[in-house]
């Protein structure tokens, strides 16, 4: 198993991340960006017995720049290398502790220890002006810590980066306060230190400025690296605080004009660097709480290490804004950047309600407030001649561009397969994420508030069943307007139809069901009868497509045969409700929840749904498996249908983190769809908490 791997270390809501573990040239400091910053990284020691240096492995040989500018140098590539001051520590000698909340690296007498960002996010509207900052304060703290107590002589250590991806130069930051040293990228990114005998520097690169005598020379404005340098007494053992900040002042959106919560603030990268050292004590004693609250000893190592590790890559995908004077909460989509995307919304929502419920409420509000229309309705192949009904967008924007009202960024008109419309789930999203909401606040006043959304919400989930209500059987069989005459998608849009067709799907269908018994018990009178008899329609109508083989085809009623493990996914929205009757054997649903935990044996099989090395494969037909959804499933299948084998617990576990540990993913530290184990696609992805329900297993 492999220790070089990189992970996110993301302050909350300010979408950056100091992303390190992957050898060579593939961390460093992203600021708005999906993909690692591909920086070189440097951390390391003087050797005891001569002035060279030993480095962490996280950067790449690099000439210096000199050589651009000096044309009347000899030396070859080779004999550049060969007269390098630098070498990189032997990997027998590197160990790694990862955890949610820290991330320690070891070699020799170096300690590198990386402490978490909180991960709670307060709620602006009732905290304090000192929670706020101390919250989402864009910055990551280092501890560096030298033990050269059995070293006779005074020895340097350094920490720094070359930075890429931008037009700005790196600099000394010269107006720091007294103690406090500086580098910073423009006013971008930066490392800080209030080390009072440290000395920063800037060279062509990181051998230039080790093997520099003359000191004025450290401020050298042509400089591409940027070091901060530390004296390590003989006999001594001596540690270093390091902040590394990120910073974007003014407007940071198009569409619409917003700034990042935290420039209410923090005005320059210097005062993010400055406030995160002056708090480094208490970061770092809340680090080791995070430790201790997140490394529960229910869970196996390698559920430990998928939890820590997904946790990590949600938040570097979050951004507090501020619009209008008011907070907007997004999770960016990874790779693609794509904001508030609803299908991850509704997944993510088990670890937002435990860590930050406000922020749940937030996305609502703005879904039903700008990004919910309504639309007309059609059969397979028939005009779009019937109302529809409500419903919401896929997303809210890219890459800091908040798409126009009632649109998202993703969504096409006529197609039947990827970038379609998600009209129907995204509907049935904003149900079951309100009425979770609902049941983890006990928030009444927003139910007052928003019961005539939930109410037409009913009323168009009714339509798309059927617009004759006699016709109804608790299922999705018409397709929104917006896809012209062609079909609406699921959120597993990459997916052959047995996952990606929305209409008479199993997974949309058990989903349905889930949002109808939930809307039972938030409305009233005749619109709760009216919920219970869809609910009832619609257990009916997914029983009466299990067939003789014992498993329900993934497309009921046509003529994809598939097998998939996302029909139980559903199961998770009434459980987490409290709704425990609903979903046991002996239950009034009883015979459907039977049925699933039949098929679900059934499918869970080499060469159907699991793969040779015990992964889970989502879909027979399609070699394209999610990790997010997989941890949901399988919280299901232990939790609910209380199906504990080594195929759904450990077996699974270590092949889904052998999956991640796996050569082509270790740059992008937690990736979701998988083809046979290799990132595909949604790398560098938020939705991996889903693990979090893991730690609520009995």
């Amino acid at each position: 198993m492999s220790i070089f791997f990189n992970a996110f270390h993301a302050p909350l809501g300010a979408h950056s991340s100091f992303t390190l573990g992957c050898k060579g040239r593939s961390g460093g400091l992203g600021l708005e960006m999906g993909t690692p910053a591909c920086e070189n990284v440097y951390i390391g020691l003087e050797n005891r017995d001569n002035e060279k240096f030993k480095l962490l492995p996280f950067f790449e040989y690099e000439e210096s720049e000199s050589y651009r500018y000096d044309h009347d140098s000899t030396l070859n590539d080779e004999d550049k290398k060969n007269e390098s001051f630098i070498s990189v520590f032997k990997d027998s000698s590197i160990s790694r502790d990862f955890k949610t909340g820290s991330d320690t690296w070891s070699a020799e007498d170096l300690t590198f220890k990386i402490l978490s960002a909180p991960v709670t996010a307060v709620d602006p509207t009732t905290s304090s002006v000192e929670e706020q900052m101390f919250t989402y304060c864009p910055g990551v703290l280092v501890e560096l810590i030298i033990d050269n107590r059995e070293c006779s002589k005074e020895r340097k250590a350094v920490f720094g980066y070359t930075p890429r991806n931008s037009t700005d130069s790196l600099n000394i930051i010269h107006d720091l306060p007294l103690g406090y040293k500086g580098l910073a990228k423009g006013r971008s990114t930066g490392i800080f230190t209030n080390d009072k005998d440290a000395i920063p520097a800037s060279g062509f690169s990181a051998e230039d400025i080790i093997k520099e005598e003359i000191r004025e020379n450290y401020n050298f404005g042509l400089g591409t690296t940027g070091l901060l340098q530390f004296k390590v007494p003989p006999k001594s053992k001596k540690s270093f605080k390091i902040a590394i900040t990120f910073f974007r002042d003014g407007i940071v959106t198009s569409g619409e004009e917003t700034s990042y919560w935290y420039s209410r603030f923090f005005k320059t990268i210097s005062s993010v660097g400055i406030y995160a050292l002056n708090n480094f004590n208490k970061y770092k004693q809340l680090t080791a709480d995070i430790d201790k609250d997140f490394d529960s000893p229910k869970l196996n190592s390698a559920q430990r290490f998928q939890l820590a590790h997904s946790i990590r890559s949600y938040f570097g995908s979050t951004q507090l804004l501020d619009w209008d004077n008011s907070p907007f909460w997004v999770v960016n989509e990874g790779e693609y950047r794509m904001m508030n995307t609803f299908d991850l919304t509704v997944d993510q929502i088990f670890f937002e309600l435990k860590q930050n419920p406000w922020t749940v409420k937030n996305e609502l509000d703005m879904f039903v407030k700008r990004y919910s229309y309504v639309d007309k309705l059609h059969f397979p192949g028939e005009e779009n001649i019937y109302d529809g009904g409500i419903s919401f967008t896929h997303d809210m924007g890219r890459e800091n561009h908040i798409s126009r009202p009632e649109y998202s960024t993703y969504e096409q008109f006529g197609l039947k397969g990827c970038f379609s419309h998600m009209t129907h789930e995204q509907l049935i999203n904003w149900v079951l994420c309100g009425a979770l909401y609902i049941k983890k606040t006990g928030d009444i006043n927003w139910l007052k508030d928003n019961k005539v959304i939930f109410e037409a919400c009913l009323d168009s989930m009714l339509q798309r069943d059927n617009p004759d209500p006699k016709k109804r059987n608790g299922i999705m069989s018409l397709d929104s307007s917006r896809t012209l005459n062609g079909a609406e998608i699921t959120t597993y849009d990459s997916l052959d139809e047995s996952l990606g067709q929305s209409r008479n799907n199993l997974y949309m269908a058990v989903k349905s069901w889930a949002a109808y018994i939930s809307m039972e018990t938030l409305l009233d009178g005749l619109r709760s009868v009216t919920c219970k008899e869809q609910a009832v329609k619609a257990a009916i109508t997914i029983e009466s497509h299990f067939n003789n083989e014992g498993y329900i085809p993934a497309i009921m009623g046509e003529s994809c045969d598939s097998k998939i493990i996302p029909a139980i996914e559903g199961l998770v929205f009434p459980y987490y409700l409290g709704m425990f009757e609903s979903v046991s054997e002996t239950g009034q649903y009883g015979s459907l929840i039977k049925v699933l935990k039949e098929h679900f044996n059934n499918v869970l099989k080499k060469g159907i749904c699991l793969y040779n090395d015990n992964g889970w494969k989502l879909s027979s037909s399609a070699d394209n498996s999610w990790l997010s959804k997989i941890y949901l499933c399988q919280y299901v299948a232990r939790e609910i249908l209380d199906i504990k084998t080594p195929a759904t617990g450990v077996d699974a576990d270590n092949a889904h983190m052998m999956w991640l540990l796996k050569k082509e993913n270790l740059p992008y530290a937690w990736s979701d769809q998988m083809k046979s184990g290799v990132a595909h696609g949604s790398l560098y992805y938020p939705r991996g908490v889903t693990s979090i329900l893991w730690l609520d297993e009995a």
